[in-house]
């Protein structure tokens, strides 16, 4: 009788669950995984020498684009280490401000792995929901900054601008109008607070329809109970954050752990599993969509009693506003030197982490005290479990790569940084 060999294939960059630019060499006996060697470099962009190369405040429109659904995340993360090495502190409503969208920007992180990963196992309609939240997160990162996704709403000092008195609102057109294009703006008739706290004081019955979908569904089950099973030992070990790491059964979360923001003000409770599969991931995620509306009402709630300033009024860092530089010649001058050369930060060197939906993002930056970075280095989260791919995924079958693959959450634009 012949021997039968294990065989070789591509899982990807072309198939739909490997999310468009992960390429998995797969080493197969019949339909059981026995070696998986992920090969990455399709997205290269170079992020880390790009930064090096232009002045700080150039860059950060590049955090963005590492993992594109954690924008203002990464944002956050490089933003702090600029504000670490220069001594500077931002105002707190600045501070709240970044609270508060960390946790939209978690909420609409999750809300595309639920969609996403629930297409990948064969779920449809969860996408469909998810995606219609998802809508309101993107609609207030535009309020606040023009753009839907790549915001480069946070800048060294505070954020960009304060928050809008009034929301965009839809207007009537062949396919919205009447009761329709009613109760389309019905959120959005005062200010981004108003449609901010009108969002999550909904949100939490939006996620029992997820949960209806999913939590108790017999084929998601399936699919995702004792799969991909990581002890908490190994969990650290491998460098897992986040709710890889949480639904391990380790409570490590940097909000609660190395606070930062204005996170140590906030109640909130942190979901930590007990079986660390993809199911177990499924609800530690779950749980961080209730837990993050639960923070923005209460940013919500501080930020309306307390007006203030949302940037720094240090001219060596912060451009000047329009109106003060076509008023004074010193502001207009501060304004060119900061747009053309930049500002030098004090030599030395920094690390700044934040809790991003994936995990610990971080930066670690070097300065030589020149107006652009000597060293910046992205510490992803994704980078560091797409290298426990091929340990997770021995002995699992063929069906099960998908839902590995959508467990990790991977974003491939910080894992080719």
């Amino acid at each position: 009788m012949a021997d039968i060999n294990n065989y070789t294939m591509n899982f990807g960059p072309q198939h739909p669950a490997a999310h468009g630019v992960l390429r998995l060499v797969l080493e197969l006996d019949g339909e059981t995984v026995v070696r998986a060697d992920p090969h990455i470099g399709l997205l290269h962009r170079a992020t880390e020498k790009l930064a090096e190369s232009k002045p700080f405040n150039q860059s950060i429109g590049y955090m963005d684009r590492l993992d594109y659904v954690s924008m203002m995340c990464n944002e956050h993360a490089y933003v702090r280490a600029i504000e670490q090495l220069l001594g500077i502190e931002p105002p707190l409503r600045a501070q709240y401000i970044r609270t508060m969208f960390d946790e939209i920007t978690r909420i609409g992180n999750h809300l595309m792995w639920v969609g996403a990963n629930g297409l990948d196992l064969g779920a449809m309609t969860a996408f469909l929901y998810a995606f219609r939240e998802r809508e309101a997160t993107m609609d207030m990162y535009e309020a606040v900054s023009g753009a839907r996704m790549h915001a480069t709403y946070y800048r060294p000092g505070g954020v960009y601008r304060d928050l809008p008195d009034r929301m965009p609102q839809y207007r009537e057109s062949p396919w919205t109008r009447g009761k329709d294009l009613k109760r389309k703006n019905e959120w959005r008739e005062g200010s981004l607070l108003d449609f901010v706290e009108a969002f999550a004081e909904d949100f939490d019955s939006r996620v029992d329809d997820y949960e209806t979908l999913l939590t108790d569904n017999r084929i998601w089950k399936q699919r995702t109970v004792n799969i991909g099973v990581v002890s908490p030992e190994r969990a650290l070990q491998m460098g897992f954050t986040g709710p890889m790491l949480r639904a391990s059964g380790v409570a490590w979360d940097l909000r609660r752990k190395q606070p930062y923001a204005m996170y140590d003000e906030m109640e909130f409770d942190i979901p930590v599993g007990a079986n660390g599969d993809c199911y177990d991931r499924y609800l530690v995620r779950i749980e961080e969509l209730r837990q993050s509306a639960k923070i923005i009402l209460q940013c919500v709630k501080w930020l309306r009693e307390n007006p203030g300033h949302v940037m720094l009024k240090n001219f060596k860092v912060i451009p000047p506003t329009r109106e003060e530089m076509k008023d004074d010649m010193e502001a207009l001058i501060h304004h060119f030197k900061l747009f053309t050369e930049g500002y030098c930060v004090p030599a030395g060197e920094t690390y700044a982490a934040v809790e991003a939906p994936k995990g610990e993002f971080g930066c670690y930056m070097v300065s030589d005290g020149a107006n652009k970075p000597f060293r910046a280095h992205f510490r992803a989260p994704g980078f560091a479990h797409l290298s426990s791919m091929d340990e997770m995924l021995r002995g699992h079958m063929l069906a099960d790569v998908p839902a590995m693959i959508g467990t990790q959450d991977i974003v491939f634009g910080e894992v080719d940084r």
